[in-house]
């Protein structure tokens, strides 16, 4: 997987951060190297830190959705965290609708839910 986008195991949870330079190939390589890994880890949680993006365009977003429905096809909660105002109101622009993601301010406000989900 190219430098544009990284996956790394916190606990029990995988942060996948993404950069802003990241190209529509690094975005397909993330989608599978996600799945092998929620995989092999059995990890019940994914956090996408998309911070790094100034800008979003339909196929971003549509990977965003996707890759949160590959995560909870395969048992584990997704939350994206550090979202742009101007990134938000790019993907309501577009008509995206993120149903199978959860947002949060930040990773520690993401990894508090994911915890306390676990305790339910």
């Amino acid at each position: 997987m190219s430098s544009a986008a990284a996956i790394y195991k916190v606990e029990d949870v995988l942060l996948v951060s993404i950069q802003d330079d990241i190209t529509d190939t690094d975005i397909i390589e993330l989608q599978d190297a996600l799945a092998e890994r929620i995989s092999s880890s059995g990890v019940r949680g994914v956090v996408v830190d998309i911070g790094a993006l100034e800008i979003v365009d339909t196929f971003v977003g549509r990977i965003l959705a996707q890759l949160s429905g590959i995560a909870r096809l395969l048992a584990a909660e997704t939350y994206i965290v550090g979202m742009r105002p101007a990134v938000a109101m790019t993907l309501v622009e577009l008509g995206m609708d993120l149903n199978e993601s959860r947002t949060a301010l930040t990773l520690d406000h993401a990894l508090r839910q994911i915890r306390s989900s676990r305790k339910l």
